[in-house]
């Protein structure tokens, strides 16, 4: 892990901010005061990658040393660390929820009086709008549609083009089609097995989306992979239990039956994605 110095640290602070504002100096006059700055210098050493891990913008270094600051002053007020607490978890749950329901689009934000409100109602177990055990249950299936609502929104693109490519790549030669829309053409015929979705098989393969962007090979890395069929998006699955064991395959695979809303590295939510699949072998 790279470090970071504390010289280093000062100098992203005048670089970003023009100023850290308070001086934090030195006085090392007593053993708690040396031990004190080695214990800071040796944290404030690993700051850098630390922030990155918690997501924080290492351009509000300044912020982050004075909420430090503020955070060392209350430690021993079960009152005020109470408060902290709270604050810590509000921030953590809102920036979850903006990230993996909201995608981090802007315009959609927690409701902070109604999150507050359902807070306070949990902790007294008052169940007088909703209950605690009914509600569990069905908050993946609400927080579900909102986020499919937000990326239908921002990714549709992606999907109208890949039900487009779908529709005329259909009518080219030697293209067919299995029951759950995935589209096919054989480049090789095999003669061997045909692998169940329980199965453990070895395979080269390419994968591009419809703009011909690769986002990943075993070709590439010169090496075969070995996975078990139904661990793969169902697309990619139902083409492998397919194809005999010899078979190299072009499969075609529909949004819904790679990986929907979800982004994925490369993959933008929605995107039709191609794969050049080569079935080797059957492991077991």
């Amino acid at each position: 892990m790279k470090k970071i110095s504390f010289v280093a640290i000062l100098v992203i602070c005048a670089a970003t901010m023009v100023s850290c504002g308070k001086k934090y100096k030195a006085s090392l006059t007593s053993d708690i005061d040396t031990l004190s700055y080695a214990i800071g210098i040796a944290n404030g050493s690993q700051i850098k990658p630390y922030l990155m891990q918690q997501g924080v913008d290492t351009a509000y270094i300044a912020d982050f040393l004075r909420g430090f600051n503020e955070g060392a002053k209350i430690a021993g007020d079960k009152r005020q660390e109470a408060f902290q607490s709270g604050v810590e978890m509000g921030m953590r749950m809102a920036s979850g929820i903006n990230s993996q329901i909201f995608a981090d689009d802007e315009n959609y934000k927690l409701s902070r009086k109604n999150l507050l409100a359902g807070m306070a109602a949990g902790l007294k177990n008052d169940t007088t709008l909703m209950n605690p055990n009914e509600v569990m249950p069905k908050i993946d299936g609400m927080a579900e549609n909102i986020h499919k609502k937000i990326m239908d929104k921002k990714y549709g693109g992606y999907k109208a083009e890949g039900e487009k490519f779908l529709v005329e790549n259909a009518k080219k030669p030697g293209v067919k089609s299995l029951a759950n829309g995935v589209q096919y053409k054989v480049i090789k015929e095999g003669e061997g097995a045909i692998p169940s979705d329980t199965a453990r098989v070895k395979i080269n393969y390419e994968g591009k989306t419809i703009d011909g962007n690769v986002f990943d090979s075993s070709y590439k890395r010169g090496q075969p992979v070995e996975m078990m069929v139904r661990q793969n998006i169902p697309g990619f699955c139902e083409a492998l239990t397919h194809m005999p064991v010899g078979s190299t395959w072009e499969v075609y695979i529909p949004a819904d039956q790679a990986y929907g809303s979800r982004e994925m590295g490369d993959i933008k939510p929605y995107s039709t994605l191609i794969f050049k699949v080569e079935l080797l072998d059957i492991l077991n």
